[in-house]
């Protein structure tokens, strides 16, 4: 299961991507729900919120010394994990392999999901990868902080 969960999340992150570069480089935002939901095509030379710009080999370097550092706890601890934990380090090691592998292809991550509040705040573009490690790394912090992460 935790091998599905980790293709599937690469291969969505790869097809989006893919079709942001083929419909959406070069063209006008495409809007999907009116002053709240864009789709832009963004090319991110640097890391959230564009900080530390055209680091490309500082950030491969990191992405897998992360990745490495994940599996071998996984690894040393992988019978005292509950599923919900296992979960949520697959979902954080796939999205960083997603944008790992554009980084390393192109030189940047591609981004193109736009949301923008009514208050004028406009978050930064992200991808589906970037969702991912999010997504995964409250799950993770939620179940330190509760003591949910053994079995």
């Amino acid at each position: 299961m935790y091998y599905i969960i980790f293709i599937f999340i690469i291969a969505l992150d790869q097809f989006t991507k893919y079709w942001a570069i083929k419909y959406l480089k070069g063209n006008e935002p495409l809007v999907i729900i009116e002053n709240f939901l864009e789709f832009n095509y963004v090319e991110n030379f640097g890391a959230a919120f564009g900080i530390l710009q055209n680091k490309r080999v500082f950030f491969v370097l990191i992405t897998l010394i992360v990745i490495v550092l994940i599996l071998f706890f996984l690894k040393r601890n992988i019978y005292c994990l509950n599923k919900g934990i296992k979960i949520s380090l697959v979902m954080l090691i796939a999205g960083a392999i997603g944008n790992l592998i554009d980084r390393i292809r192109f030189g940047y991550v591609i981004d193109f999901i736009s949301v923008k509040f009514k208050n004028g705040y406009e978050f930064p573009v992200f991808n589906i990868a970037d969702s991912f490690i999010v997504i995964s790394t409250i799950l993770i912090v939620y179940m330190i902080l509760f003591d949910k992460y053994e079995i």
